[in-house]
């Protein structure tokens, strides 16, 4: 008996359309963030964290036309680590596939730990499981990215329909409970902008699963009309229902309430359908906070697998991260390592931390996403130039409204990043540049 074919050359195949790119996107959006990132946000600027909700939509949007069109103008695995390559030179499409590594890997580990805190709280079970639980769920959803993409597509759908049913559950269940009172903060005053922008950045993360699109720009069907479609109608769904869900929320228990159940690391909006008094309802959101977090992960998986997949490509990583299985077409090599390195920060993890680094990292990355599409040719735009400058600006400025101590230790792991690449040209360029050109003799053939 042989082995599964494994090919260097390979690329991947187009098997995703509008539908599949929508829901994919909604897969990795709409997760640890509308369960997580609001009561924290929350914290920050209080019931204003409806404005920053708002505000980051625009933020995102900006950043996803962006997205959508360079991808639809350099459709291939990788996302802004390529179009920085493509567009900007090697330091900053590196500095793109770093941040995007760190960012979402430590997504990654805060959705396997929640998920798995909800699980357990749900099974009665020891907080002491809590590491092994999320340890034995980021082995499963690796072994399911390990196999072909459609099956990972449609473990993807299932989970999102429970996730957007509960979530809708909550808001038309919870209407009739909104207390007005609870809004008096709306507006930022006493010098609170502050707490205003850091919201807004920390609410920027949770619309972020949109360049899981982009990420797949080699496997989508039709990528010039099929990402930017997708891209937009992913972020207007997601829009309408964060403020729905925040609404109801504050309007259910306040804003100290919701920042101070999300802070003691319990399930804020467990907390507010127990409130809401509907049977039932805690535990659907319950299920839907689980199935979230599920979805998102496997997105995660997938997307990242993708970008140590394209660094192993040019010689930042390894090569054996570029092999392909020829049967399945999935990186097996890179989703396994994806895997192992989710793994390990569940060891260390801590949510607030996570999430706040995730939010400077992500804003970084999209940051070189702006600057690349600043350098997209008139001919082949299909955004006006001023997003990407309105784009480029937001992440930069928000990106340092973080804790301090999180952008220090991000700015100095994106240099450990780039000594790294040093070292790595060093070893693995020839085996890359071999790679590329068998890659291309596949594509002449």
């Amino acid at each position: 008996m042989t082995g599964p074919q494994i090919s260097v050359g390979i690329t991947l195949k187009r098997r995703i359309g509008l539908a599949g790119a929508v829901l994919m996107g909604l897969g990795s959006i709409i997760g640890t963030g509308v369960f997580v990132s609001i009561g924290v946000a929350a914290g920050a600027a209080g019931s204003g964290v409806l404005l920053a909700i708002v505000a980051a939509a625009f933020v995102a949007t900006f950043n996803g036309l962006n997205s959508a069109q360079l991808a639809a103008n350099h459709p291939v695995s990788g996302g802004t680590y390529e179009y920085g390559y493509r567009f900007l030179n090697p330091q900053f499409g590196f500095i793109a596939g770093w941040t995007f590594l760190l960012a979402k890997s430590a997504s990654a580990a805060t959705a396997a730990l929640g998920a798995s805190s909800y699980i357990l709280t749900a099974l009665h079970w020891s907080e002491a499981l809590l590491i092994p639980f999320s340890l034995l769920i980021v082995a499963s959803i690796t072994l399911i990215a390990y196999g072909d993409i459609q099956r990972s597509n449609r473990f993807n759908a299932a989970v999102l329909m429970i996730t957007l049913f509960a979530l809708s559950a909550f808001i038309v269940l919870g209407a009739g409970t909104v207390n007005i009172a609870f809004f008096s903060d709306l507006f930022p005053k006493d010098g609170n902008l502050g707490g205003f922008l850091e919201a807004t950045a920390l609410m920027f993360v949770a619309y972020t699963g949109y360049g899981r699109i982009a990420t797949l720009g080699e496997e989508v069907h039709d990528p010039r009309r099929t990402i930017p479609q997708a891209v937009v109608a992913a972020l207007a769904i997601v829009a309408i229902l964060y403020f729905g869900v925040a609404l109801i929320a504050i309007g259910t228990l306040s804003a100290p309430v919701l920042a101070s159940v999300a802070q003691s690391g319990a399930a804020p909006l467990q907390v507010a359908a127990d409130q809401i008094a509907v049977p039932g309802l805690s535990l659907l959101v319950g299920l839907g906070a689980i199935t979230a977090m599920l979805s998102v992960l496997i997105n995660l998986v997938l997307g990242l697998s993708r970008v140590w997949l394209a660094m192993g490509r040019r010689g930042d990583m390894p090569p054996r991260l570029a092999q392909v299985n020829a049967q399945r077409s999935t990186p097996q090599a890179a989703v396994l390592l994806t895997g192992i390195v989710i793994g390990c920060i569940v060891l260390v993890g801590s949510i607030r931390v996570a999430w706040s680094f995730s939010a400077f990292s992500v804003l970084i990355y999209y940051a070189i996403t702006n600057l690349a599409a600043l350098k997209i040719p008139t001919d082949a735009r299909l955004a006006p130039r001023w997003v990407a400058w309105a784009g480029l600006i937001a992440c930069l400025f928000l990106a340092f409204w973080v804790d301090p101590a999180v952008w220090i230790v991000g700015l100095i792991l994106i240099a450990v990043g780039l000594i790294w690449q040093m070292i790595a040209w060093r070893i693995f360029r020839t085996s890359a540049i071999n790679l590329q050109q068998i890659s291309k003799s596949d594509e002449d053939a």
